[in-house]
Formats: C-alpha cells, structure tokens, sequence
C-alpha cells in the first residue's frame, strides 16, 4: 500500500495515497476502532450542507474569496450524491462533541478541492467561522428532522390510509371483545380496527409536533456559545442559506448556550418515537393473536402466507412480520433509554455525548420506518377476516350476559354465566333453566348487533 504523510498540530500521520481524509481522520481511525457502527451517512450529509452553507455565507460577508466558495460548493454538491461516502470511515465511539467527523469532513471536502488544482485549507476555508461544538448539534438536527420529514411520517400517512379502508370495510362484523385477554362484549372490527388507526394518528400528530423543536439550528455558537470567529448575523445567514438548501424551513436557535449543552429536542422528539414503537408493539401483537392457530388459536383472521414457518414442522406458517416489527419496537425502546440517559449529560457549556444520542435517534427513525412499511405491505394489507370465527366467538361467549343484568340483575346474571359455563350450556338454556327469563325475553334482551 501506498502512503502519504499528513500533517497537523500534533505532527506527521501515514494516510493510504488512495484516501482524501487527512491526519485528524486518520489518528481518530487508529484511537476510535470502536464497534462497526459508522457515523450514520445522514449526519455526514447535514455536516456538508453546513460546509456548503457556510461557503456560500462566508463570501457574502467578504470573508471567503469567490473561487474558494465555488470550489467548496462543488465539491460539496459531489458529496451529497452519494460519489465519495467510503471516505467517511470514522465510528459513533469517538469524540463526544463529534469534531472528528466534522474534521473528517472538513479534510476530505479540503483534499478533494486540491485535487482540482485549489488551495483550500480543511481548518482555514472548509471549517471558517465554525466550530464541531456548533456545527455537529446542527447537522444532528437536520439529519434527524429530515429523516422524520423524508422516511417516518410518509410512512405513518400509508398505515391511516390503509386502517380507515379496514375500518370502513369492517365496521358492520361484530366479533367478541377480550379484556383482560378474557371474554367480553361485544364490538365489531371495524370498531376494533379503529382503535388502531387512532393510535397511529395519535403518533404522527405527537411526531409532528414534537419535531417541530428540531427545526433551531445552534450555528453561529462556535466553541461555547458566545459566537467567537464567526461574523455578525451569521448564524441568521446560515439557517436562511441551510432552509433553501434543504428545502426544509429551519430556525435559529436564539440561546446557543443552550443549544451546545442541551438535547432536549431530540430527547423530547424521540419519545414520541417511543410511544410509536409502544402502539405498533399492540397492534402487532393483537394481530398475530387474532391470527393464532389456525385452529387451536383465536383465528379471527388469517394472514399471509409470506414463507415457511418450520424447518421440521411441515406446513406451519408463522407470523413473522409481527415478530420483526416487534422487535424494531423493543430495539426502539433501549435506544429511548441510551438517549433519555445521554441527553442528561451535559456538563457546563457541552454535551459530549451527541454521536451516540443521534446514532440511536436515527436507528430509531430507520428502523420504524422499514418495519412499518414491510409490515404495512407482507401483513396489514392481506389480513383476512375469518368471519365464521368471530360469528362463534359471539355466539359462544358467557359475557353476552352483560345485556341480561339490567333486567334480571347483576347477581342473578352471574350465576347465569357461572351455571352455563359449569354445566356446559348456551347463556339462553341456563338463563331458562335457572327461571330468570324465558327464550322469548331472552332472544329480545340478547342481541348482539345492538351491543356494539
């Protein structure tokens, strides 16, 4: 291999010939072999929009000459394809503040201008009026609010899409309800199914809102806050020039002492993420139980039969898409408990702990948005309903008897469901056997379809 010699503060590092990071990249390569988690692509993207902003800022205020700007805007504009993503080798364990991505970055967006024939400085030219304490905070914000915007809430649009056509279509078959996971009244599907639909409208209304606190943008703060080295009006030129980059409407974040030290917003945002992978954990799980059996089950419905079940029981067929999104849920969960905890570690004028807060974040937006769409689509979409089972359910349940109390009595209704289940008999037989009414009154007080 081939090698040549870099150079900063500390003095000379060997870099493979064949790579455009520099001696910062490459120490952090060497100290930092941390895991297999890489800084998420997405948080290198937002650095670049912030190299590119600040380029195109820094000449606007006479700081950065014209063929330098132009240079570092196009290199940035090569990046954002997706051309030069192995240069960014560097893992989430490494500085708490993030600098040596946003060195890693500045390195590489500095080697690829020369290679054009331009001197432009990593430190000097790509990082001007900027420092990783303000820049890593606002490419965090802008990764995630971007992936919420761009992956989650599209996919959260599809589930109410499709809920409201199962709702609306199954709104007229009444099945028995389970509270407790014991018999109880009756409802019907569709009722059942609203539940759900609400739910994922509750989140994305929760995930909205929330989101809406990531849209403050710390640049401008530089090291602790206070703005040293960046020019006057800075950090409003920079969150107008990164709003119309990304075509997303951002916000100054007014108090960067707060912004540098505190993740609150994304802390606050995430546990809306939370309470998502909580309802999508019920949902999952009422499915694959109204899906048990076929026959020794519930088997109120039927889902697709995507693969397999067994590799020694033949023709089992399992309900796996459950199973995936309900481990996307749990894994959702922990990574609520590593950001609650990392949020809380700000000490004086830093958080340290940002590449492990926002790794997680977006694993979490991935992750739920992947599952929801590949259980929206194997699962959600090709539930069957079986309606001969839920007809059973009802007609065989002991909570029917509900309908009974206000005309024979609550105690007297009890020993209804207690003798019919003892003796093995329909809730009408024993209702008669007993002499608290007869099958006419019965057959009037008793009706199902005016319980739901």
């Amino acid at each position: 291999m081939e090698y040549r010699i870099e150079r900063d503060s500390l003095g000379e590092v060997k870099v493979d010939a064949s790579k455009f990071w520099g001696a910062q990249t490459e120490r952090s390569k060497f100290y930092f072999n941390i895991g297999e988690d890489n800084m998420p692509l997405d948080v290198i993207y937002g650095l670049v929009q912030i190299k590119k902003a600040a380029a195109i800022v820094n000449h606007q205020m006479g700081r950065l000459p014209r063929e330098a700007k132009e240079t570092i805007v196009s290199v940035c504009d090569d990046i954002l394809k997706g051309t030069w993503d192995d240069q960014f080798p560097l893992k989430v364990y490494q500085t708490g503040s993030g600098t040596q991505s946003n060195m890693n970055t500045n390195e590489v967006i500095a080697h690829l201008a020369n290679q054009k024939g331009k001197d432009i400085h990593p430190n000097d030219h790509v990082n001007m009026s900027q420092s990783s304490n303000d820049t890593f905070p606002t490419a965090m914000h802008i990764a995630a609010y971007t992936a919420i915007k761009h992956e989650l809430i599209p996919e959260l649009e599809k589930w109410l899409a499709l809920l409201k056509e199962m709702e609306e279509k199954y709104q007229k078959v009444i099945k028995i309800g389970r509270t407790h996971l014991q018999d109880a009244t009756p409802l019907t599907f569709g009722q059942e199914v609203s539940g759900w639909r609400t739910m994922i409208e509750k989140s994305l209304t929760f995930i909205n809102e929330s989101s809406q606190s990531l849209r403050y943008l710390t640049i401008g703060g530089t090291a602790v806050g206070t703005g040293l080295n960046a020019p006057e009006n800075f950090d409003l030129a920079m969150v107008a020039q990164l709003s119309e980059l990304t075509e997303l409407d951002f916000i100054v974040e007014k108090n960067k002492y707060y912004g540098l030290t505190s993740h609150s917003a994304l802390s606050y945002t995430h546990g809306a993420l939370r309470a998502l992978a909580g309802d999508v954990m019920k949902i999952a799980n009422d499915i694959r139980w109204l899906a048990g059996g076929p026959r020794a089950g519930l088997g109120e419905i039927s889902l697709p039969e995507n693969e397999p079940g067994s590799s020694i029981m033949p023709g089992k067929i399992n309900p796996t898409q459950a199973e995936a999104l309900t481990m996307v849920a749990v894994q959702v969960m922990g990574n609520d408990t590593t950001i609650q905890i990392a949020s809380s570690q700000g000490n004086f004028e830093l958080n340290v702990f940002k590449p492990v807060i926002i790794h997680n974040f977006l694993q979490s937006v991935t992750l739920l948005s992947a599952a929801m769409l590949s259980f929206r689509k194997h699962c959600l979409a090709g539930i069957k309903v079986n309606r001969d089972m839920m007809a059973e359910g009802v007609e065989k349940s002991l909570m029917l008897v509900t309908a009974l109390s206000p005309h024979i009595g609550y105690d007297n209704s009890a020993k209804v469901a207690k003798f019919a289940y003892q003796n093995h008999l329909t809730l009408k037989e024993a209702v008669q056997q007993l002499g608290y009414a007869t099958a006419e009154e019965y057959d009037q007080w008793v009706v199902p379809e005016k319980m739901v």
